[in-house]
């Protein structure tokens, strides 16, 4: 800084001819310029030109770092003395070792820099994904390299498990025809005894030994699940268990065996902790396993139902909610079209979706409230708009399944506070679904109708008026009518929505609709046969079946409806009887409840009756299905009749010589126009044959053979020419009894 004023000074001494005499630079100005550039510079680029540090700049550095080595020793000779007998390097340092890090090679940034992720981290394999170019030599798996794992599997360690992870996943590449994932992987697996054998291992004992390797031995009497977060070892295994476990997800997406998968999904089940300690890992297995539950054959199903139960259970908070709306709109969409075979697994789905659905009464409420509203909207639509294309959006498979598993939720849940105040909207668009079309056609869907609002009357205790939809039905249909056509089979209303014309003019159509009204009546009267209000509840359906024996004309008929009277009958004069002995009020609902109660632990003769009645049913529907399945196993040969009319045609050719009159046309004319009673008979017949289908072509051949009533009809002229006929035949058979 002195040095700086005294040049200011100096310049502000000289004249102008003076300084413009001496120049505009001096030395010491340069000197300084060119210090504070070259500072400026290096502070730029602390490594010179071109990134390398220069010649100078290391002499430099080297020089004064050993004038501070020297200028310490005078200010701290304490501390040089520590350097002198711990870190002589440090002070011996001199140019030769500047100048020999200049001739290494400095450090330089590759061109494409490495993405950071997860997947990453699972490479335990020593290959790196940033270098694809360079390709590893495969070690090939074995069944002897198996078999040694196998056996030292016993006392399993971390670089083992390694290596069983790395050759399961080679084989599970190559299963997939991943083929850079398999030349990137350490082992290779072409045979399939090799993998066979090693998807085997690690299905029956891998898992076992990680557990014991984790915890070692689980003390006795544990039911609780141990976390494998929780063991000492799980920092070093962690990478390896997620790939074992990546590679297990991909192993249940490409085996197609039944027994193979079986295996599998219980060793998934199993693994359930480890799946929950990675949540990428768990969604993955939760997608696989719903779409598992709705399309696998059957074993397979209730597995992956097992697996989502066990993960839901132990994180509800993080998987029930999307679960639920997974298998909700996958159910939906296999309900689309039904029959007799694939109503067991639209039920089975049904029945497990529930069973979920009670794990919490909250998330259940928020999926019950959201789509029952979704199903009222298009109720509220097709009734608003009237049209096909929205009647149809109700009038379908998904829409009555869909109404069939709240009611079923709601039924089950019950008594739950949370579901309670769904039941009211939930019964209110069943009925609307009943009223929307009330046409005999869609009787079938009322019926469907019918059962899910008795179901959800039955298990919740709420009154639902049901009984009238069913008496509505011996009120529009006339039993009595002959039928119009004779059908091959019956009508399983089990799985149809609608019927044809045709359908309603076949006798099938009303055996089948007064059986399901002889069971929907049952079912929804016993439903309501232990309640105080039973005889009040039940005569509307006393007066109708009385109103139909009197008009039915049916036996079968009205034999199953008299028996179904009698028990109604007998059981509204069980609970007078009960009633009168009561010595509360209509008013205390405590006591009313109490004496209901008592009521159905006793039994009712309904009840009673009921309960013999299911037992039949079902198994008549079981032989039902038992019988068709048989049938569609036996190839019956077809059978050929010939046709009545052709058998007759044949007749006449063979025998038209035998019944050949020689009669003149005079006497044929003669015979037409004596209008003999024979020949008016013969017209009055031929009037009678158009009402009567039947019987017309074999009249007729008789007419046209020569039968005992035109005989009988015929003038002694007419029987002198048909005398010589018989002569003919005895004469025929004569010469027949030679032979």
């Amino acid at each position: 800084m002195a040095a700086a004023r005294s040049r200011e000074r100096r310049l502000a001494e000289l004249t102008v001819d003076e300084f413009l005499a001496s120049g505009f630079d001096s030395d010491s100005e340069s000197e300084s310029e060119s210090e504070g550039a070259a500072g400026a510079e290096t502070r730029r680029n602390p490594d010179g030109p071109g990134g390398a540090p220069s010649a100078s700049q290391h002499k430099g550095s080297a020089s004064e770092h050993k004038d501070q080595l020297s200028r310490l020793k005078l200010r701290d000779p304490e501390f040089y003395k520590f350097l002198q007998e711990n870190d002589q390097s440090l002070l011996n340092f001199s140019e030769s070792d500047s100048s020999e890090d200049e001739g290494q090679q400095p450090h330089s940034l590759p061109e494409t820099l490495e993405e950071a992720s997860e997947e990453g981290d699972e490479d335990e394999d020593g290959v790196s994904r940033g270098l694809k170019g360079k390709k590893r030599d495969s070690v090939p798996v074995t069944l002897a390299m198996v078999e040694r794992w196998k056996h030292a599997s016993k006392h399993l360690t971390p670089r083992l498990f390694h290596e069983v992870v790395q050759a399961l996943r080679a084989a599970v590449a190559t299963a997939q025809g991943d083929q850079e994932g398999a030349e990137a992987s350490k082992f290779q697996v072409t045979d399939s005894a090799v993998f066979n054998a090693l998807v085997s291992f690690c299905i029956r004992d891998l898992l076992g030994c990680l557990q014991k390797l984790l915890f070692g031995k689980a003390p006795k009497g544990s039911s609780r699940v141990q976390q494998p977060s929780s063991s000492p070892l799980w920092g070093k295994l962690r990478l390896d268990v997620k790939a074992y476990l990546g590679s297990v997800i991909q192993l249940v997406v490409c085996v197609a065996e039944t027994t193979v998968a079986a295996a599998l999904l219980q060793h998934v089940g199993n693994s359930v902790p480890y799946f929950l300690t990675f949540p990428k890992q768990c969604r993955m297995l939760l997608k696989r396993m719903v779409t598992l539950w709705s399309t696998g054959e059957e074993t397979l199903r209730v597995l992956a139902f097992l697996v989502l139960s066990r993960v839901c259970r132990h994180k509800k908070d993080t998987f029930l909610s999307p679960v639920l709306k997974q298998m909700y709109i996958t159910y939906v969409r296999n309900c689309k079209f039904t029959s007799p075979s694939a109503l067991p697994l639209i039920n089975f789905m049904q029945r497990t979706l529930t069973e979920l659905l009670a794990l919490d009464t909250g998330v259940a409420y928020q999926h019950a409230f959201l789509y029952i509203r979704q199903l009222a909207v298009h109720l509220r639509n097709a009734m608003t708009t009237r049209r096909k294309e929205t009647y149809q959006s109700v009038y379908n498979w998904q829409f009555v399944h869909c109404l069939r598993l709240w009611c079923h939720v709601l039924s089950t849940v019950c008594p739950s506070e949370a579901l309670q105040p769904l039941i009211y909207p939930l019964a209110q668009v069943v009925i609307g679904c009943i009223k929307l079309v009330p046409t005999a056609r869609y009787y079938p869907l009322r019926m469907h109708c019918v059962r899910a609002l008795t179901l959800l009357s039955e298990r919740t205790g709420v009154f639902i008026p049901v009984l009238p939809f069913i008496l509505e039905v011996f009120q529009q249909v006339d039993f009595n009518r002959r039928p119009g056509r004779m059908s091959s089979k019956p009508i399983n209303f089990a799985v149809v929505l609608k019927l044809s014309k045709v359908n309603l003019q076949e006798k099938a159509y009303r055996d089948g609709l007064l059986e399901q009204l002889y069971d929907l009546t049952l079912e929804y009267l016993h439903s309501q046969a232990h309640t105080i209000a039973f005889p009040e509840l039940a005569l509307p359906a006393v007066l109708q079946l009385k109103s139909f024996l009197r008009e039915c004309k049916v036996a079968n008929y009205c034999r199953q409806m008299r028996q179904l009277l009698e028990k109604v009958q007998e059981n509204a004069d069980h609970i007078c009887s009960r009633r009168q002995k009561a010595s509360f009020g209509v008013s205390s609902q405590q006591a009313v409840d109490a004496w209901e109660k008592q009521t159905r632990e006793e039994g009712t003769p309904l009840t009673k009756y009921y309960s013999q009645w299911r037992k039949l049913r079902d198994r008549e529907i079981q032989l039902e299905i038992s019988g068709k399945e048989r049938l569609e196993d036996l190839d019956f040969p077809e059978i050929k009749r010939p046709k009545l009319g052709d058998k007759k045609d044949e007749d006449r050719v063979e025998f038209k010589d035998l019944f050949d009159l020689d009669s003149d046309e005079d006497d044929t004319t003669d015979f037409s126009e004596r209008g003999t009673p024979g020949s008016s008979g013969a017209q009055q017949r031929a009037e009678d044959e158009d009402e009567d289908g039947s019987s017309s072509s074999e009249e007729a051949s008789h007419l046209e053979d020569g039968g005992p009533d035109v005989e009988a009809g015929l003038v002694p002229l007419e029987l002198r020419l048909l005398a010589q006929g018989p002569e003919d035949e005895l004469q025929d058979l004569q010469l027949s009894e030679e032979d």
